[in-house]
Parts: structure tokens; C-alpha cells; sequence
């Protein structure tokens, strides 16, 4: 796959300006509506919709990605768990909503991020949505971890 490929799913999520790491088969995107502090999504760079026929080599690199990704979750949320849900009813191309869980809520430039479903499940429409300023910056960080 070329570093220019994108998808509906990618753009969705605000590729390429939400991009915050590539590889040769995957993107981690923030994801603008924050769940929780630190929420991504980890999208595969191909028209497939599902997970089954993605190459073989989308999977072994997966094992790098989920070890990446997760690194540099914990390190902007410090977080207790970490959810990753393969949600595809909406947007049609495989990826993955990855959700930082915690006890309480995590702030990040004066911004209070609760998590609202702690210790259930995520509490999806219970999101703070940020401002393209507040995006930008937030990838910053992701970038700079």
C-alpha cells in the first residue's frame, strides 16, 4: 500500500490530518470525538470489510501496531485498560476503535475527559468532541509520545 492510500473509513476519521503514525497496512488516526483521553482509531489501508481478507502481512504487522499504539496511549493517558472494538456497522473498512480506559477522568490542556462508562463499557455518545485547533495539537502530542 502507498503512504497515499485512503479509504471512507480514513477519512471519516479526518485523514490525513488526524494522522498520527503509518505503517505499510495501518494508520492510527485520533479520533475527534474523544471518549476518553487518548481514544484512536486504528484503520487498515485497504477497500476490504472484513477482517478475514485483509493479506496476511496486514496481520503480521498488526502484532507491531497494537504494541506501538498501545505505548503511546499509555503514555498521553496513563491509562488503567485499554479497549480495542472492531465496530464496522457504520463505516465499512476494517479498523479499530482503541479506548483508554481509566478510573475518574484524565485532563489535557485544561480540558477535563471523564470516563464516563468506567467500569462498563465505553460510553460512546458520552464523547468530548474537539475543535480542528485542539486536533491538531492533540496528534502533536501523540507524535511527540
Amino acid at each position: 500500500m502507498s503512504a497515499s492510500y485512503t479509504n471512507a473509513t480514513m477519512e471519516k476519521f479526518g485523514y490525513p490530518a488526524t494522522m498520527i503514525r503509518e505503517w505499510e497496512h495501518w494508520v492510527m488516526l485520533l479520533r475527534p470525538a474523544q471518549v476518553t483521553l487518548g481514544s484512536v482509531v486504528v484503520a487498515a489501508k485497504s477497500d476490504v470489510g472484513a477482517f478475514a481478507d485483509l493479506p496476511a502481512a496486514a496481520f503480521t504487522e498488526l502484532a507491531t501496531v497494537v504494541a506501538e499504539v498501545e505505548r503511546a496511549v499509555k503514555a498521553l493517558s496513563d491509562y488503567d485498560r485499554i479497549n480495542w472494538m472492531m465496530l464496522m456497522m457504520v463505516d465499512p473498512h476494517v479498523h479499530f476503535h482503541v479506548v483508554p480506559r481509566y478510573d475518574g477522568s484524565r485532563e489535557w490542556e485544561s480540558i477535563d475527559f471523564p470516563d464516563a462508562g468506567w467500569p462498563g463499557p465505553p460510553a460512546l455518545g458520552q464523547a468530548v468532541t474537539l475543535t480542528s485547533a485542539q486536533i491538531d495539537a492533540l496528534v502533536a502530542a501523540f507524535r511527540g509520545a
